[in-house]
């Protein structure tokens, strides 16, 4: 395996530092809800860290999953909220390290990190991060909405459609525009999903069209994939009454 290594300039001392970067992998792993899932993580050297993980949501703090110690008897020690019941972590070889999770649900979807501290370079190095989507065939449907074109737009040449998309059990959904059932990618921008306070999740996509499409009652579609479901709201001009 090969692993990269990337520089850092620092302009202020005229310097240069060669810092590591492990490597981790799968990028992407996919899995149904109750089963388990491993993500590797591979360090330079053996320097006989400890290499924590961390588990991120969009537009939320990292949280503390666990930490694993080459040097203790029980090597695992955990952050609050995780348990050895569904996360543990081995390590094949001195530089090869893994994080387990058994029993996985669609609220495991984020993107896991594993880190350690590099002795040479003196400062923490975090791998890339491995994004976990779980599916559940049981999640409920997400709830869209299409917001039309606002009275201040129809007058100008650009007009912006916004689907908000709200009620999504995972963190991570595939949305797509489609003109006429075509899938269209120019003039559209997709935000983050963000969590409510009942553990669900919201986000907003966009899509900016000519005006001359609205005015000829063109149907404007947002689709979206979460959890394995897919799911379609539809908007044309005649659908709205001024």
């Amino acid at each position: 395996m090969l692993i990269i290594f990337y520089c850092v300039i620092l302009s202020l001392l005229s310097s240069v530092r060669c810092v590591k970067v492990f490597t981790q992998k799968p990028a992407i792993l996919t899995e149904q809800k109750g089963r388990s899932v491993t993500m590797d993580c591979n360090i330079e050297k053996d320097e006989r860290n400890s290499v924590s993980w961390y588990k991120q949501i969009p537009n939320a703090a990292p949280q503390y999953v666990l930490r694993y110690y080459h040097s203790n008897s029980d090597p695992n020690q955990y952050g609050d909220g995780f348990s050895s019941s569904r996360f543990t972590s081995k390590a094949p070889s001195n530089i090869d390290y893994q994080l387990i999770i058994s029993n996985v649900d669609v609220t495991d979807s984020a993107v896991y990190y594993c880190k350690t501290w590099d002795n040479t370079a003196e400062e923490v190095v975090f791998g890339q991060g491995t994004k976990l989507i779980v599916n559940d065939a049981a999640a409920a449907d997400p709830v869209l909405n299409i917001l039309r074109p606002s009275r201040e737009e129809l007058s100008s040449s650009k007009l912006t459609l916004v689907c908000l998309i709200d009620h999504m059990s995972g963190a991570f959904a595939d949305v797509r525009w489609l003109v006429n059932g075509n899938s269209v990618t120019e003039g559209v921008f997709t935000g983050f999903a963000e969590q409510q306070p009942d553990k669900k999740f919201k986000m907003s996509s966009y899509l900016s069209i000519e005006s001359s499409e609205w005015d000829k009652d063109t149907q404007l579609t947002c689709e979206v994939t979460a959890a394995s479901k897919t799911t379609s709201k539809s908007i044309k001009k005649s659908d709205c009454s001024d």
